[in-house]
Parts: C-alpha cells; structure tokens; sequence
C-alpha cells in the first residue's frame, strides 16, 4: 500500500494572506501524478504540508507506506556532519529516516572518538555501529553501490568522499533518483525532478516512472515528462480567497482540451448566477414599489428581500481562474557583429582546443551528457 490523501488543506501566508484554500485530492496507488500550476501558486508549501514540515491552518494530510522526497535542489538536506558535501552525504540525506539518523549518529560518535578515545566515546561508537547494523544501514550501502554505478560508473567504495561540487548537476539528480527508485519507501514526493538532466537522462527518468510501481507526486513543468509519465494532473488554481485544486483524471495530452471544457462549464455557470441574481433584484426593487401603496404585497416584498439575501450569502459559483498577463520589454542596440570569439579553447579534462565565433543574431545551443563540462564552459 502507498497512498497520499489530502484532506480539505488550508493554508495562509504568516502576512495572514491565504495561499492555499480547502486543497482536496488523492494520490492513488502505484500511479504517478503531476502536480502544476502558477510560480507562487503554493506547490513547494503543498509538498512541505505532505511532508510534515508545515502544519495547514485546516485540513489533513495521510501517508501510507513511508515517504521518501528529492527537494528542487538536492543535497540540501539532513547529511552526515562529515560528509555533507560528498556522495555519500547525498545518498544518506534521501535515505530512509532510521538509517539517516544512524548514519548521522554513526558519523558524529567516531568524530568524537577521534577527538576523545575515552570509555564513553568508545560506548557511544559501539551504540552506533549497532544501531546503523539494525536500521539496515549495511544493506543500504549495497542499494547505494547499484546507485553509483548507474549514474557515476564507480562503486560506492570508490565513490563516496567524493565532492559533490565534482558531479554535475544532472550527475547530483541522477544519483538522487536512483537511490529513491530502489529505496524501500513506497510514496515518493519528487520536487522539479528532471531539472539539470541531460536528454538520455530525462528519457530514462520518463521510463522509470512508468515503470515504478511506487505512488509518486511529482512537481514538473516539462510539457514531455508530464505527457509521457503522469497518470492524473492535479493544477493549483489561483484565487483570490486562496488556490484550489483541480484534478484532471487523465494524462497530459487530454489535459489541455479537458481544462477549456472546464472553463467553459465555469463560464455558463457564472453567467446563469448573473442572470439569476439581476432578476432577484428586479423582483425586489419591483415589489418594494408596490408595496408602498399596496399593504398586501410587503410578505412578497420581505420574502423576496430574504431570498436575495440568502442567495448572494451562499455567493456565485466558482470563476474561471485568472489568466497571466506577461509583458516585456527589451532595449539595446547592435554593437558588433561577431559577440563571442574563442581560440584554441580548453577545458583541462574535459574538452579539447577548439576555435569558435558566434556572430550577432546567431542561436547556438550547447549540447552533452551530464558531466560533460557544459556549465565549465559557459563559466568560463
């Protein structure tokens, strides 16, 4: 079993701004859904609401079958003290929550250790070796040699002191996912996953996740990672008492055409409550005439007067959400016609001498696998 339930969640801004407003959906078992919507939309809030490390103004959240997360960034989370930079920090901070805690007792008993090789540190030592043994730890490490030969090339042995800020960023993502796709953890919470992944990478990342039979919540905006690998679309729309959610029961290709549908249903919705309530307050401006001649028409004028009231009480239905208005604007002037000149070029390691000019108006794309020294050369 491995499910998410989200129940009725509500979140404010500590402004006291609503983010989040009455959040209800589920991720079902061994399926994989996207989670989308505006930049500012409440995406990272929802998933730390998931997770346990914000508490909602209102509602609930269930987890079934542990839960494993990638943040955006990975490497940013709980490390041994040590190692907090390495490949093995990496893997131990998305690692099970008891083998992380052993891995980082373990790690901080033998810095003391070495500082004081008393009785109460050689105990403390001892404590922890045991508990990393139970908490599984050794055979994790076995999980974590698959892991680095699949996105390093190199064993675990060979691989975990080294720096991380030697591995591309796709290299730090690849290892990521691997270590969570053959964790035990049932539900996976994966933030911008395919982000610094090389074309081969987003491929395999597309494969693995229809494959997986573990329940993943993904945030993504890769328009091909959405279409190829998510089952259901869950879209945070934005509001002005706060975002909801909509869920789109199908995958990305129908997605689009499904949300206009929707629109449109919101639309005639809103235009009925229009109608409705303008012919409520003719009524009652009608009837509010008569009666002051008429001592028999004020029961229809006050009972017209408590319906309009309790119509617009319970208010119009929900609107289409707002669209996005973007607009920009570029200035400058042609200085030159060649922008960028490169002779006998080299990346040490990485790349061979090369030559290179990029002339004004040109479009260059600079493509390589992960590792391949891409970053390097834009840098430099």
């Amino acid at each position: 079993m491995g499910f998410i339930d989200v129940n009725g969640v509500s979140f404010s801004l500590p402004d006291g701004r609503p983010l989040l407003a009455d959040l209800a959906f589920r991720v079902t078992e061994g399926r994989t859904t996207a989670l989308i919507g505006a930049n500012g939309a409440g995406k990272s809030t929802l998933l730390r609401i998931i997770r346990g490390e914000l508490r909602p103004d209102e509602g609930s959240v269930q987890v079934d079958g542990g839960l494993g997360v990638m943040d955006q960034f990975v490497g940013t989370g709980q490390t041994a003290p040590g190692a907090a930079h390495t490949v093995a920090g990496l893997l131990v901070s998305v690692a099970p929550k008891r083998v992380r805690d052993a891995a980082l007792e373990l790690e901080a008993s033998e810095n003391v250790l070495i500082e004081r090789d008393d009785t109460a540190a050689q105990m403390r030592y001892a404590t922890a070796l045991a508990e990393y043994a139970e908490a599984g730890g050794y055979e994790q490490e076995v999980v974590w040699d698959h892991c680095t030969t699949a996105a390093l090339g190199l064993p675990f042995e060979r691989a975990k002191w080294r720096d991380l800020s030697t591995l591309s960023g796709g290299e730090q993502k690849r290892l990521a996912l691997e270590a969570l796709l053959r964790g035990p953890e049932r539900v996976l919470l994966l933030d911008e996953p395919d982000n610094s992944l090389d074309v081969p990478g987003k491929r395999w990342l597309e494969g693995e996740l229809r494959a997986t039979q573990k329940t993943v919540l993904l945030v993504s905006h890769d328009r091909e990672l959405l279409a190829r690998a998510a089952d259901r679309i869950v879209t945070l729309e934005l509001g002005a008492a706060g975002n909801t959610a909509w869920v789109h029961g199908g995958s990305f290709e129908g997605y689009h055409r499904a949300r206009e549908e929707r629109f449109e249903r919101l639309d005639e919705l809103r235009r009925r409550w229009d109608e409705q309530h303008a012919a409520l307050k003719q009524l009652v401006a009608t009837l509010k005439v008569k009666a002051t001649y008429n001592d028999g028409m004020a029961s229809r004028y006050q009972a017209a007067v408590t319906r309009l009231r309790k119509f617009e009480e319970a208010g119009p239905p929900e609107e289409r959400p707002p669209a996005h208005e973007v607009s920009m604007r570029l200035r400058g002037a042609r200085t030159g016609k060649r922008a960028v000149v490169c002779e006998a070029l080299e990346l040490t390691g990485l790349m061979r001498p090369f030559d290179l000019e990029v002339w004004y108006g040109d479009r260059v794309a600079v493509l390589g696998s992960n590792g391949s020294g891409k970053s390097h050369f834009l840098r430099g």
